[in-house]
């Protein structure tokens, strides 16, 4: 277990990732590192607002930070190339990954039996946990999942969030939107009652604004755990053997807990979720 000294709560690296297992997903290689070598870059797809895993960092001049560039550059480096971070809505990534636009989708996603129809994912290297916000002000008004009946409930467009929240709040409206700052906003305004989020992501919100806070501790889903995994096209297995291999290291070595620690703090002294 990892403690989230700047974020305030615990996550889990997996940290026995084995690179055979994902690596079985897929068969064919189809010489994606040769053209990630050939080019000098390693494109990689994010949907920032998510931090600490990524988001827009004003203090280094508007560029996409956090966990997940970190990993990404690790698996730069590993190749020897450059990388290029390409920050798109989160609902877009599978697409935009499946046509070759971007050669790995980082953004702290875990595998779905749909998305997996379309690319192949990494072993786990973080498990975060799937929890809800609402404003401070309401927190008595759910005691449980069944409060939320008839409620308005935002999630992240494409996301697991989302996933959760049509399977075990059934009851409730959705207002799925391609932006968690977005979201926010609406929770603000009054526009929703309440966010579905992953736990991390969640804290670094709640700690720059006071009026909102996470659900009692009864309000609890079945399916709370949210792996986060990186993606590759179909049929690189060759490719899909370099992430894991780069995962592995940088559990065994204790990068994970670093960048963790290191990025909830920037995300909290940015104060600004973008």
């Amino acid at each position: 277990m990892i403690g989230f000294s700047a974020c305030g709560e615990k996550a889990s690296v997996n940290t026995s990732a084995e690179t055979t297992v994902s690596s079985a997903k897929a068969t064919v290689s189809s010489g994606i590192i040769d053209t990630i070598k050939k080019n000098g870059v390693l494109v990689l797809g994010t949907a920032s607002g998510y931090p600490p895993y990524e988001f827009v960092s004003v203090a280094d001049g508007g560029a996409v930070i956090g966990i997940d560039i970190q990993m990404g550059q690790a698996i730069a480096d590993k190749l020897g190339v450059k990388l290029k971070v390409i920050d798109m809505p989160f609902g877009e990534l599978i697409a935009t990954l499946a046509t070759g636009k971007c050669d790995i989708a980082i953004a702290g996603m875990p595998e779905t039996e749909e998305k997996a129809k379309s690319v192949d994912f990494s072993e786990v290297y973080i498990n975060d946990e799937q929890s809800i916000i609402v404003r401070k002000a309401d927190i008595d008004k759910y005691k449980t999942l069944a409060d939320f009946k008839g409620k308005k409930i935002g999630v992240e467009k494409g996301s697991s969030c989302e996933g959760v929240a049509i399977k075990e709040i059934p009851d409730a409206t959705l207002v799925s939107l391609a932006k968690v700052p977005d979201i926010f906003l609406e929770l603000k305004n009054s526009k929703i009652d309440a966010i579905v989020i992953a736990k991390v992501v969640g804290t670094q919100y709640i700690v720059n604004d006071a009026s909102l806070t996470f659900s009692n501790d009864t309000v609890v889903f079945v399916n709370k755990d949210k792996p986060c995994q990186a993606a590759v096209k179909k049929g690189n297995a060759e490719f899909l053997v370099v992430v894991n291999e780069v995962i592995k290291e940088n559990q065994d070595n204790g990068n994970f807990e670093k960048w963790i620690d290191e990025y909830c703090k920037k995300a909290n002294e940015q104060g600004s979720n973008t």
